[in-house]
């Protein structure tokens, strides 16, 4: 590891040692959101709902707002996490006028338009054994240190459902993400779990990013926010044992993979050389033959939620016919 690299990670990596009732005594007049995007996970959304509710919103006031934004679930998710004590929102009903993307970018991008915390929490909705400590983790270096502007969480995950566990990231991380950010951003090489979906930022920070819609998502904001607030503007903190639902198929693995080098590449040195549009083929044996699968590769972005703001404000002064 590079010295300058080091030394960012011996300064700015944290456990999550902060208790919600201190970090409430010290926010001050800053709202924080807590934001779950959500596809289907009737089975887990309700328990973190009712966890954080209990914890952090109810007997110690740290969260002042816990949504869920829905992109589409077919199965009781909206009415669980309704019962369950948060505000439910369907992505496609927010800001119509803009469009609906699938995916779970689009949910984030989305949720700042239906949320107000200046600190915004991410966390996934499929997550299992979810305490208050996930949220105090993220949130303490931001109302630490106000050089910090941007946070994202590494964790010990169980392996093949066993007893043991693994730090680090999972399949695509060490196969894909890890090798990208080390040839063409090695500052960011101490960063544990770049894909992590669980993270947080300021809203002045993340107003300011654009969201990749699809498996993307997590390494753009991490690479953007480089580019924007410098790499002693992001953290990372250990949240301990992190345990999902489900896990995705080798081939599911792939196209996620793909999206990630897509969207990585974009911001690259080499981005001159990266279609704007590409296709993931991919085979299968059926009966002894070759199937092929051609899967596009979603390659969307949504512009930083500020600059999309100013240009509704800008068309409403004009007196344009604005949602």
């Amino acid at each position: 590891m590079r010295a300058d690299v080091r030394n960012w990670f011996h300064r700015r990596t944290y456990r999550s040692r902060w208790s919600p009732a201190a970090l409430a005594a010290c926010k001050e007049d800053q709202t924080i959101s807590v934001v779950l995007p959500a596809l289907d996970e009737q089975d887990t959304v309700g328990a973190i709902v009712t966890t954080l509710k209990d914890a952090v919103v109810d007997e110690v006031p740290l969260v002042d707002e816990l949504v869920v934004v829905d992109t589409g679930s077919t199965d009781d998710t909206v009415a669980v996490a309704t019962e369950a004590g948060a505000r439910v929102v369907s992505a496609g009903e927010i800001r119509p006028e803009l469009g609906h993307r699938p995916g779970k970018g689009e949910a984030l991008w989305k949720s700042q338009f239906v949320t107000s915390g200046d600190i915004v929490v991410f966390l996934d909705s499929d997550l299992i054994g979810v305490g208050p400590h996930y949220v105090a983790g993220l949130v303490g270096p931001l109302l630490d240190d106000p050089a910090v502007s941007f946070v994202k969480a590494f964790f010990d995950r169980p392996v093949n459902g066993e007893g043991s566990t693994q730090v680090g990231g999972g399949r695509v991380t060490e196969l894909v993400a890890r090798p990208l950010l080390n040839l063409y951003w090695p500052e960011l090489s101490g960063v544990i779990q770049p894909l992590s979906g669980q993270c947080a930022g300021r809203r002045s920070t993340l107003e300011r990013l654009p969201f990749a819609s699809g498996y993307g998502v997590e390494i753009a904001m991490l690479l953007d926010a480089l580019h924007l607030v410098g790499l002693d503007g992001i953290a990372q903190v250990d949240l301990g044992r992190l345990e999902q639902s489900s896990h995705q198929s080798v081939g599911d693995l792939g196209f996620m993979a793909a999206t990630i080098m897509h969207t990585a590449l974009r911001r690259s040195p080499v981005r001159q050389l990266v279609p704007s549009a590409a296709d993931l083929t991919q085979f299968s044996r059926l009966d002894g033959r070759q199937e092929e699968l051609v899967r596009p590769v979603p390659t969307a972005e949504r512009p930083p939620a500020r600059s999309v703001a100013a240009h509704h404000r800008r068309m409403a002064s004009a007196g344009a016919e604005v949602s």
